[in-house]
């Protein structure tokens, strides 16, 4: 034992090898160290405050999130990917193998896949049951509004409520910028401003929210817009914000839940769906109307933006 212990001492002096090791991803070299980076200074132990700082940074430039199967505008599935992370204990083995040893060393990051909670197997299976459907319909000829409402439907579409779990629009949606693809949708709705950027998506939201609502599940956050939007009967809307307001419910079924939804050639629409087995309430809500709704022609921002049509 005194041996061993006096050999490791010589391996990490003044005078030791200070070899660099490099860590590769994927064949790229993501980080360089020395040696003696993450050692104690009274013995050749690792300090892992810093060890595990540096395994954090690792773990962020290595992971790749897994991607869920979801349901094309064909109808169609289409199946899922997997991701990985980093496999923290058998990189441990590997440095530890490097730390004392001599020479220079090269390791690539050891990683282990982490598989997609959506696969194509349980999306066929909650394709069976609609438990809930809205609509809502817009001015098509408003190319700027409907295309945010295009892109945040698509954000929504399959995606899936485990029992338990909660759904955030502005989590699943994102912040709604013009680098994600938004646009700025400057409409005057009966005597009310959109809200610049991403003007539309309150649409998809409330939409949503009827279909949720008529489903039966547990609403847990929702705010009404200032005034009356025309899109959806009086109180049946669900206004978000980035920053701001949210649209937010719970699955308390026995179930998870699939949403669909679409917006295209004037319409938005969300159907609910789950499994043939599953137990629910489904709740009325008003009727849907069929009216387009009255719309003021687009108008360019304005520094002081008035009311009016």
């Amino acid at each position: 034992m005194a041996c061993l212990l006096l050999k490791l001492l010589q391996g990490h002096d003044g005078d030791q090898d200070h070899g660099m090791l490099t860590i590769t991803h994927e064949g790229k070299s993501i980080s360089n160290l020395k040696r003696d980076a993450h050692n104690l200074l009274v013995f050749p132990l690792l300090d892992m405050e810093k060890y595990n700082q540096w395994v954090n940074e690792l773990d962020q430039k290595t992971y790749k999130e897994p991607i869920n199967a979801r349901i094309d505008g064909n109808g169609q599935i289409v199946s899922g990917q997997n991701g990985y992370m980093l496999n923290r204990r058998e990189l441990l083995k590997q440095y530890y193998a490097y730390l004392y040893s001599g020479g220079t060393a090269s390791i690539e990051a050891p990683m282990y896949p982490v598989y997609p909670k959506v696969d194509t197997e349980l999306l066929a299976s909650l394709r069976a049951k609609p438990i809930g459907y809205y609509v809502t319909y817009y001015n098509a000829n408003n190319t700027d509004r409907s295309h945010n409402i295009a892109l945040a439907a698509k954000a929504i579409d399959s995606t899936v409520i485990f029992p338990g779990e909660s759904f955030s629009f502005n989590r699943v949606v994102g912040i709604r910028t013009a680098g994600r693809g938004y646009r700025q949708a400057t409409v005057i709705v009966r005597g009310e401003l959109s809200e610049g950027v991403g003007g539309g998506i309150c649409q998809v939201s409330s939409t949503l929210f009827n279909a949720v609502d008529r489903a039966g599940l547990h609403i847990v956050k929702r705010y009404s817009h200032s005034r009356h939007v025309p899109y959806v009967p009086p109180g049946r809307d669900a206004t978000v914000s980035w920053g701001g307001p949210d649209f937010e419910f719970d699955n308390a079924y026995n179930q998870p839940v699939l949403i669909r939804a679409f917006a295209g050639n004037g319409s938005m629409a969300v159907s609910i769906f789950s499994s043939d087995v599953i137990e629910y309430l489904p709740k009325k809500v008003p009727s849907i109307s069929y009216r387009l709704p009255e719309e003021v022609r687009d108008i360019p921002p304005l520094p002081n933006p008035v009311n009016g049509e």
